[in-house]
């Protein structure tokens, strides 16, 4: 049962995207790679082939493997409704919700079950590479731990440990991760990583030695920023990186995003921010929603709740004011939701009837049941997918993909559909006509899945230079020391 966990020092050191060049490195070797993550925060989530709901970034890694994704390979979803509970998503299907204080102490049963789907990975696959959450260092989680070292006690995984040197601390970021680790889960610690490197290494290489020197686990690498390299993160809306670095178009149209409070399924929109001559902005500025060619509302985990902070902070008026002057409006799921007459919802919110902001002819009914798919459609002869997850159930007519338009305002349930070439391309242009912009899509350029696809080989040619892949290897093969 060979395996390796991919832990960091803090949350966004570089775990997933490591996990992430791992996978296609070690497939590139003929090996049969899985990835794991045992438990995901996350409101950035895909549905995979089968239906079921798992994080974003393992699905990319399973792609980057060269395998189906399922929910084998993120078997807990956790995803953040307020401060202080999340809905729980159990191999892909909703699972009831998780209280801040059962966090350390309510999860043996979803502990049991990402054990189990670990044990079935391993079973049909060379290796399996694991990706731990935040810092294995959370001591104060411990006792109640599955991602991170209770899941490596478990398997008996050999850990490596990667940090963020762009962050700054990041020797004692390491050494106390190892410090705080009591001697059993120090025992699995094997290897450590620096992530997002730029400079002459040798100045660095005095410290990497002294760490070892005190603590008795080497560096099996230390990888280069990556400029080029910009993958879909679990909790952030953030899409600066994705602008091509050959961007040279002329004529621009610029794009704003609401920054919602809850914010679901961020990743929507990067297939905007990659298109040559699309300047994408994520904000929360009344005047630079009201000023751009186009504006999104994108997903939300709480329609209801960020529809009201839409009001509070007066972007609810820009919505209207822009529809009033045919100025272009697309709302995607939540987002879309927002747009209509009314809205009832007894299920999320339980806020029952309330007021949408009226610009489309249409009504929204939460039920339930969650709806999962992988529908797909056409567009001005354009084929459109896309996949969906959500309660609220709207009366549209599919006059766009997935829902409906009307003059200036789009709206769709489904996720996902922007990253289709031809219908991005096409509706862009139909925005730049309505904002009296001379945008035009670049010839030859290349598509979106394409640019992920290069990245993934990017990201795995530098863990391939970079990092010792066959001291990994023999570590995960239970004869490193």
């Amino acid at each position: 049962m060979a395996g390796l966990l991919v832990t960091g020092t803090s949350s966004d050191a570089g775990k997933s995207l490591v996990v992430t060049g791992l996978c296609r490195a070690l497939a590139r070797r003929g090996l049969r790679v899985a990835p794991f993550k045992s438990q995901n925060m996350s409101n950035n989530s895909m549905v995979c082939r089968d239906g079921s709901e798992i994080g974003r970034a393992q699905y990319l890694q399973a792609e980057a493997a060269g395998v189906e994704a399922s929910s084998l390979h993120n078997p807990v979803l956790l995803k953040p409704g307020s401060d202080r509970r999340a809905f729980v998503v159990l191999r892909g299907q909703p699972a009831g919700e998780l209280q801040a204080g059962e966090y350390a102490t309510g999860r043996a049963h979803l502990a049991e079950a990402a054990f189990a789907a670990y044990e079935e990975l391993a079973a049909n696959h060379d290796i399996v590479v694991a990706e731990g959450a935040g810092s294995p260092a959370e001591i104060n989680l411990r006792s109640g731990d599955y991602v991170n070292m209770g899941l490596a006690r478990r398997f008996d995984l050999p850990v490596m440990v990667v940090g963020d040197i762009d962050r700054g601390g990041i020797l004692a970021a390491l050494y106390g991760t190892w410090a705080l680790l009591d001697d059993e889960d120090r025992a699995l610690l094997k290897a450590f990583c620096i992530n997002k490197f730029r400079g002459d290494e040798s100045v660095l290489t005095p410290g990497l030695v002294e760490i070892t020197r005190r603590t008795g686990v080497p560096f099996v690498g230390v990888l280069p920023w990556l400029e080029d390299v910009w993958l879909d993160s679990e909790d952030a809306l953030s899409v600066g990186r994705w602008r091509p670095s050959e961007d040279d178009v002329a004529d621009r149209l610029s794009v704003a995003v609401v920054r919602f409070p809850r914010t679901s399924n961020a990743t929507d929109v990067d297939a905007l921010a990659a298109e040559p001559g699309v300047d994408v902005r994520v904000t929360t500025d009344p005047d630079v929603c009201r000023e751009a060619d186009l504006l999104v509302l994108p997903g939300s985990r709480a329609t209801v709740s960020d529809l009201s902070w839409l009001r509070e902070r007066g972007l609810a008026d820009v919505v209207v004011e822009r529809v009033t002057a045919a100025r272009p409006v697309l709302g995607i799921c939540g987002g879309y939701e927002m747009l209509a007459q009314w809205i009832d919802d007894p299920v999320e919110s339980g806020a029952g009837v309330s007021a949408g902001l009226g610009v489309l002819p249409t009504s929204v009914t939460f039920a339930a049941e969650k709806v999962l798919g992988r529908p797909s459609g056409e567009w001005q002869g354009h084929r459109v997918e896309g996949y969906e997850i959500h309660h609220g159930v709207v009366d549209d007519d599919r006059s766009f993909p997935g829902g409906m338009r009307r003059g200036p305002v789009f709206g769709s349930i489904w996720h996902g559909t922007l990253e289709c070439d031809d219908f991005r391309r096409a509706l862009l242009a139909e925005v730049a006509a309505l904002a009296g912009s001379r945008w035009q899509s670049r010839p030859g350029a290349p598509g979106f899945a394409q640019r992920r696809s290069t990245m993934i080989d990017a990201l795995a040619d530098a863990v391939e230079e970079h990092l010792d892949l066959e001291a990994l290897l023999t570590l995960t093969r239970g004869t490193g020391s």
